[in-house]
């Protein structure tokens, strides 16, 4: 038995699909007999001073032992948590602080092209290479995520997967006559995409999910007279009956690290509708095979979603191949692969 630490930051009363990968890694590695705890600590970024103190915090944890216990192994997993100081770090990164990097330049970041703020950046790579540079190993959560380390920061990290968190209780109902979206109402996942091509589709649309771009996608909806049902926040069992009852699930981020919901969706047997530049559903949606992938215009969606809507028999083909194609990930193949890295297995 180890004793283990998973560290990751968290801005308080906000939670999503990172606050349940990290539950679910204590989770799993409890399961296999260690003894694990999650160590949290809120995270600001502004001003901009906030976010370096944040680093500092965890650069001044002592979490070598606690209680007189050694630990055997951290894993922090979320800037700016992999700043802490261990002698056996092996980094899961699910994400930098990225309006620093491929966000700069976008109305996603508030970084500007100004000497202080260009100062800013630089002290954040180097806090990222200070931090991840000390790590006997680095994973990311998928092989967008390490590829967008490598082109920023010159750090080579290895893809690991893992199944999203209700993985064994979805199920398939059948084809359904809605197209599906999940997720935090956040203007990165570019849900007016879903809407406006409901609109321009002809089919109705569900969103489940609650978040600062809901009033806005609202109005979206009442502009283009799409016919949007907004679930708001859902219950486990709602979010799979949901799941199982769509006929496609729309998922159409901005350059997304990894995607819980096209695992998701293909392990309720439904295919999934993308964009080219989308990110990380990419690593799992082949076009014509497991869902479509199309140009980020709302048409362009909204045609993609209605011919698998107007094809059941096709569109739960995809959703079958989908399902077959992420067989193989499994929480035994990524504890196995933390622990090996930190010399415990």
């Amino acid at each position: 038995m180890a004793n283990i630490l998973v560290c990751t930051a968290q801005v308080p009363f906000a939670s999503g699909g990172a606050e349940r990968h990290a539950a679910g890694l204590v989770r799993e590695l409890e399961a296999r007999g260690h003894r694990v705890d999650l160590v949290r600590l809120p995270f600001k970024w502004y001003p901009r001073e906030e976010i370096l103190l944040s680093a500092a915090a965890w650069r001044l944890l002592d979490v070598t032992e606690a209680d007189g216990t050694k630990v055997d192994l951290v894993i922090p997993m979320k800037f700016p948590s992999y700043l802490v100081r261990h002698p056996n770090k092996v980094v899961w990164l699910i994400h930098q602080f990225r309006q620093a990097y491929d966000r700069y330049g976008t109305q996603q970041s508030d970084f500007t092209a100004s000497p202080e703020d260009t100062r800013w950046r630089e002290l954040i790579a180097e806090a990222d290479a200070t931090g991840l540079g000390e790590a006997k190993k680095v994973f990311t959560n998928a092989r967008n995520t390490a590829d967008r380390l490598a082109r920023f920061n010159g750090i080579e990290a290895e893809a690991l997967y893992h199944p999203p968190p209700l993985a064994g209780r979805y199920r398939n109902d059948g084809p359904g006559p809605y197209g599906l979206v999940v997720g935090r109402l956040d203007p990165w996942k570019r849900m007016d995409l879903a809407i406006e091509g409901a609109a321009a589709g002809g089919f109705p649309l569900v969103i489940a999910g609650s978040g600062p771009d809901e009033e806005r996608l609202r109005k979206v909806a009442a502009r283009t007279g799409a016919n949007v049902d907004f679930r708001g926040a859902v219950s486990d069992d709602e979010l799979l009956d949901l799941y199982a009852g769509c006929g496609a699930v729309l998922f159409t981020p901005a350059d997304e690290d990894y995607g819980y919901i096209a695992l998701e969706a293909f392990l309720s047997g439904k295919p999934v509708v993308t964009c080219t530049d989308s990110g990380g559903p990419l690593e799992f949606v082949l076009d014509g095979e497991t869902g479509r992938v199309t140009p980020p215009v709302g048409a362009a969606v909204g045609a993609a979603a209605a011919e698998l809507l107007a094809a059941p028999v096709d569109a739960r083909r995809m959703g079958e191949r989908g399902l077959e194609s992420i067989r193989g990930l499994t929480w035994e193949a990524v504890v196995s692969a933390l622990l090996r890295a930190g010399g415990l297995a």
